[in-house]
């Protein structure tokens, strides 16, 4: 006899469904892609069981479909993360996110006396390591953790 799987979340007709996201980071995604000024449905679970993290968020947003950038800043705070793109209720596209090789304009400098945080300069990082994540600035070369990331 199989187990019966009872759905957790109600599935969505058109839009995104972020999975995997490690449950201590499941609101710092919703900030970071400032889904309280979303005007479709929002779905959001947190603690799931999940064999790969423990505890797991998800994230289903309907009509919504993210461009790369929105997606690069998920990246550089939860890499990893699986980004499923529903259309008439099924899924036809999967993808997980990894970190780009460089990141541009979307996160803060965490050296008071780089020039991008005096000037209105464009940042630049090179991404040095990908798990987790270091950030080295283009312009003072200060070295960002990922604990120290932020997204402008």
């Amino acid at each position: 006899m199989t187990a019966k799987k009872e759905l957790q979340v109600r599935a969505i007709k058109n839009g995104t469904v972020i999975d995997h996201i490690p449950a201590d980071l499941l609101f710092k995604v919703i900030n970071i892609l400032e889904l309280d000024k979303c005007p479709t449905s929002v779905t959001i679970g947190n603690n799931y069981k999940s064999d790969m993290l423990g505890k797991k968020g998800i994230i289903k947003i309907a009509e919504k479909f993210f461009e790369a950038e929105e997606i690069n800043k998920i990246a550089l705070i939860a890499p990893k993360v699986k980004f499923n793109i529903i259309k008439d209720y099924q899924v036809v596209e999967k993808s997980v996110v990894e970190a780009p090789n460089k990141v541009e304009g979307i996160v803060k400098c965490m050296n008071p006396k780089c020039i991008t945080n005096v000037e209105e300069i464009y940042t630049k990082f090179k991404v040095v390591n990908s798990s987790p994540i270091t950030l080295k600035c283009h312009y003072c070369e200060k070295i960002t953790d990922h604990k120290n990331i932020h997204i402008k």
